[in-house]
């Protein structure tokens, strides 16, 4: 079992900066491919970056050259660095974990935090 707890969310003006943590529990963290989605209001969960558990990153169009994620294995915490932010970023993140071993899935999601920015 793996249990992830986000925070950094917050609210804050169009242009500015916020930094997400996803932190997790459990000693094989770095085995984990990770993520970070988004639910905006009104909207479908969506996907706005991952890395693998080789560091390898991938993000939504949408954010890229504005988001950075990353990773410290030795702290069992996945980041997210929001700059340029936009009203249109407005929604709930949330951090993912999984990882398929042996030929099974293990799938894991954190209870979300909400980042709010204002025009």
């Amino acid at each position: 079992q793996v249990q992830l707890v986000e925070s950094g969310g917050g609210l804050v003006q169009a242009g500015g900066s916020l930094r997400l943590s996803c932190a997790a529990s459990g000693r094989t963290f770095s085995s984990y491919a990770m993520g970070w989605f988004r639910q905006g209001p009104g909207k479908q969960r969506e996907l706005v970056a991952t890395i693998t558990s080789g560091g390898s990153t991938n993000y939504a169009d949408s954010v890229k050259g504005r988001f950075t994620i990353s990773r410290d294995n030795a702290k069992n915490t996945m980041y997210l660095q929001m700059n340029s932010l936009k009203p249109e970023d407005t929604a709930v993140y949330y951090c993912n974990a999984n990882r398929l071993l042996w030929g099974s899935v293990s799938d894991y999601w954190g209870q979300g935090t909400q980042v709010t920015v204002s025009s």
